[in-house]
């Protein structure tokens, strides 16, 4: 993909960078040479395309550097704002999580977000390895746009301290168009309607920038149910309280739930090392405030009146009237049973009847798969169980087979007592014993008649099972 075409394509980053960038290419068409010795002496460091790959550090932790604007492969700008290519970053954190020798991963990001373009497919990786292994995203500079799209995708994310940069959740196009200065004149032939509808040479109409709209737009409603799915919460509450371009510092971005808490690192590292199964459940956003007062200038292309931008998660102005009139926050307001017996009366009626007869039938089915475990012979048992309110029928069916194994090794144990004292042998013990049955044979038997006779409902001494047994295994 050609620079161009990143540069006019929709970005998710802070605005104020995008001008940057867009100055840079400026620059280049104009035929000035970009110095890079020049800027590797202002930065006091080389440029370089190369990404740093993962460290691996306490008990396997890993952590994966990402800094600067993210762009869908290294270029220029990756090496002069010290950005990433989010190609290679899903190859990096594929090859974190397939490692051995890797118990978990830590993002530790400090970017203004990039090109929307290959940051989708980015956030999908992450989310989808978070499941094998834990990972957590720390940021300890700024967490903005495209960053916190694929920053969020993590099972936690935290912010160093109070002034970290968090959010400016939007999409951003800019179509510049500068007749030439020579003096010269580009026509261009299309086919088909929407062919270079914004086409750069020559200006754009109301139909050109709805069309570039409509794209934003949709690009933003993509980050939008992104982030919800990241963050556990309905896409209505990502609109409301953290998806209308702001940039929010430190505190404002835990109260909005963008992010679950203030840590390092370091600190982060420790935990995980300490316990990686922490962080192996996905952390869901909680919404302590509302909060409408724009925290930084993420809504717009601060000053500049050359482009025509398009955008999408820019701040709204509120009536404070209307906010005075708004349902309290849920997650402010605690309801109890007094409260809403006092102010909500015929509701608490209708809950309180529904209860209590979801809970009668609830005891009627109980009781009801208890009798149908019930056995001759413990009817006391069952009547215990059906009374205590607790036990299931499951649990009921357990206890009536003990019982009933109990009582059949007891019957067993006293019908062996009562048995005849053996016959005095005749001159032929293996004839005799081929005919008389032994008393263990009769007592087994007996048992087992016992046990059938009991499970078809019906009645049976041991005498009568007995002589039963002694019978059948004579004739045997």
């Amino acid at each position: 993909m050609k620079l161009i075409e990143i540069l006019t394509s929709p970005w998710a980053i802070q605005p104020e960078k995008l001008c940057e960038i867009q100055g840079i290419y400026a620059t280049h068409l104009r035929g000035e040479k970009i110095d890079i010795e020049a800027i590797e002496a202002r930065l006091n460091r080389p440029l370089s395309s190369e990404q740093q790959d993962y460290e691996i550090r306490d008990n396997g932790v890993a952590v994966l550097s990402v800094d600067g604007v993210i762009a869908p492969k290294a270029n220029l700008f990756t090496r002069v704002s010290g950005g990433a290519s989010a190609q290679l970053l899903i190859k990096q954190v594929e090859s974190a999580i397939a490692d051995p020798r890797v118990s978990g991963l830590v993002l530790a990001v400090d970017s203004p977000g990039g090109s929307v373009l290959g940051t989708p497919e980015l956030a999908a990786t992450i989310r989808e390895l978070s499941a094998e292994k834990p990972i957590v995203t720390v940021s300890e500079g700024t967490l903005a746009s495209a960053a916190y799209w694929f920053g969020s995708a993590a099972n936690a994310v935290y912010i160093s301290g109070p002034t970290v940069n968090v959010g400016s959740i939007g999409v951003v196009m800019t179509h510049d168009y500068s007749p030439r200065a020579t003096g010269g004149q580009a026509t261009e032939i299309t086919a088909g309607r929407y062919k270079r509808i914004a086409s750069s040479v020559a200006p754009l109409t109301a139909e050109g920038k709805q069309y570039l709209q409509d794209q934003v737009d949709h690009i933003y409603s993509v980050f939008v149910d992104a982030v919800a799915d990241h963050r556990g919460v309905a896409a209505e509450d990502v609109v409301q309280h953290m998806a209308d371009g702001r940039v929010f510092i430190g505190q404002q971005a835990v109260d909005a739930g963008l992010v679950d808490g203030m840590a390092t690192v370091d600190a982060i590292v420790q935990q995980m090392a300490a316990d990686p199964n922490q962080f192996s459940a996905r952390r869901v956003a909680q919404i302590a405030a509302k909060s409408n007062t724009a925290a930084g200038a993420g809504g717009a292309l601060g000053g500049s009146t050359s482009p025509t931008v398009a955008s999408a998660g820019a701040a709204k102005s509120h009536d404070p009237i209307h906010e005075e009139n708004e349902m309290p926050d849920p997650v402010a307001t605690v309801l109890t049973r007094e409260a809403l017996e006092r102010d909500h009366a015929p509701l608490y009626a209708q809950l309180r009847t529904d209860f209590m007869a979801e809970g009668a039938a609830s005891e009627r089915q109980r009781i009801l798969g208890i009798e149908a475990h019930s056995m001759p012979g413990h009817e006391a048992l069952i009547s215990t169980l059906k009374a205590d309110g607790k036990t299931t029928p499951d649990q009921a069916a357990a206890q009536v087979l003990g019982a009933e194994k109990t009582k059949l090794a007891a019957m067993a144990t006293n019908l062996k007592g009562d048995a005849p004292a053996p016959v005095k042998p005749t001159d032929d013990p293996q004839a005799t014993s081929a005919k008389k049955p032994t008393h263990e044979a009769i007592a087994a038997r007996a048992q087992e008649i016992v046990t059938a006779e009991s499970s078809a409902g019906r009645r049976i001494s041991y005498a009568q099972a007995a002589a039963r047994a002694n019978n059948e295994l004579s004739a045997a």
